[in-house]
């Protein structure tokens, strides 16, 4: 029988985390990339503007709890960069930016900075 013990146990939850963290980030710059070639107004574009708000707006409420044990600054950074990042896809969204690079950049930044 194996024994584990709790902190092993939250570790490897931690550790899963991240990984799905890393794992929609990735999808979302692949759905961004695909979107960019396709054209701001394209389904593509469509589908991969919802799944980056969808996510940061999930990774907002989390950052915004108080059960989040990253550091207050970098929560802090990691908020500013969020609102960033959706303001971006709004602006997108209404045709008044066609930014998918800055997005793209931001977004791998963030998914590689991830440990």
């Amino acid at each position: 029988m194996y024994q584990f013990s709790y902190a092993d146990i939250q570790t490897d939850s931690v550790a899963d985390a991240r990984d799905r963290e890393r794992q929609l980030l990735t999808r979302s710059i692949e759905m961004l990339s695909l979107a960019s070639e396709a054209g701001p107004r394209s389904p593509q574009a469509v589908e991969a503007l919802h799944f980056v708000n969808r996510i940061w707006t999930t990774f907002l409420e989390d950052l915004g709890s108080e059960d989040n044990e990253l550091p207050h600054e970098l929560r802090a950074n990691l908020i500013s960069i969020g609102l960033w990042l959706l303001r971006e896809t709004e602006a997108v969204r209404q045709g008044r930016s066609q930014n998918f690079e800055g997005i793209i950049e931001v977004s791998q930044i963030i998914r590689d900075g991830i440990q």
